[in-house]
């Protein structure tokens, strides 16, 4: 499936989002659809398209996947509530971590996810259900960094040959698929998203499992849950295009009060791009740097070592998995 992008210089996002309702429409016709909302600005997007162009017939969930930021889950579907949008937050922490269990390959990781939304979870919504399509918010370098062989993206399917109606039993929208990640903050907004949606750094698909090296489970990704948390906190006002904490798989050694404190290491990254195709680390001052170190050091049980990146995207990428 060849995909055109729509370059932010080309983008007109009401004329955008009309079409994309209408052929949204023109698709489900009067059968359902269910919509996958994470809380991020692609999924927001789509979700409030989706909304538009279908009003009832659109079934919205989010998935606790165990895998997201603190209290994401109550936290999006009380603002999309406030939206007119109703959401239902399903519990799959059990599917998802059963499904990464043992698994330390990063490419096997994010296929467990990506069997795990698409076939478990959201193959047996559209069962009960007996909906006919699912909406999600693929967008343009998610294709691009699968098609080239940089990382597989979980969302990627039909851009790699996976017929959705045969292998899950729904069809795919995904409506944004051909704006890059500026691109649909400009529909975003136009949509009516707080700013605190529509502006929010970029948050991988497979969440903080992307941002744990080594085997995924649930002690671990609350490590960098809550270090994920001192790095937003701190970072919020830098203006950076995305920042985040990545836990390393090996412990390292450390010293608390005088004797030796094998713990864990977190490595902060803080980027400086604008479509996330190149990126350089964001110059930080050391005062932020020292600060970042003592909280989560403190704040975040068991780390001893706190590091940030100083590699250019390439080599390096955004997210570490």
């Amino acid at each position: 499936m060849k995909v055109a992008e729509i370059k932010l210089e080309d983008l007109k996002p009401t004329e955008f989002i009309e079409e994309q309702v209408k052929s949204i429409s023109s698709s489900v016709g009067k059968e359902l659809a269910i919509n996958a909302l994470s809380g991020g600005v692609d999924s927001s997007a789509v979700t409030l398209i989706g909304h538009k162009a279908l009003g009832n017939k659109l079934k919205t969930y989010f998935i606790e996947n165990g895998l997201m930021r603190q209290a994401e889950a109550q936290r999006i579907a009380s603002l999309f509530k406030d939206l007119g949008v109703p959401v239902e937050v399903l519990d799959a922490r059990k599917e998802f971590f059963g499904a990464l269990k043992g698994l330390t390959d990063p490419e096997e990781k994010r296929e467990a996810i990506t069997q795990t939304f698409y076939k478990t979870v959201f193959g047996r919504l559209v069962r009960e259900s007996k909906a006919k399509y699912l909406l999600q918010g693929t967008n343009f370098t998610d294709v691009e960094e699968t098609v080239a062989g940089v990382k597989r993206q979980h969302n990627i399917l039909e851009q790699l040959g996976i017929d959705t109606q045969k292998e899950f039993g729904y069809k795919v929208i995904e409506p944004i698929i051909q704006l890059r990640k500026s691109g649909v903050r400009a529909v975003a907004k136009t949509l009516g998203l707080p700013e605190e949606l529509y502006n929010r750094p970029p948050f991988p698909g497979p969440a903080l499992a992307a941002r744990v090296i080594g085997e995924v489970t649930p002690d671990r990704v609350e490590l960098v849950r809550l270090a994920t948390n001192v790095v937003e906190e701190e970072l919020s006002n830098t203006k950076a295009f995305q920042y985040l904490a990545i836990l390393h798989e090996d412990k390292v050694t450390g010293v608390r009060n005088g004797k030796r404190d094998f713990g864990f290491q977190i490595e902060v990254r803080c980027w400086d791009s604008k479509d996330a195709l190149i990126a350089s680390p964001t110059r930080l001052s050391f005062d932020v740097l020292e600060k970042l170190a003592s909280r989560i050091t403190t704040e975040v049980p068991g780390v001893v070592s706190v590091t940030y990146n100083i590699a250019n995207k390439p080599p390096s990428t955004i997210e570490a998995i």
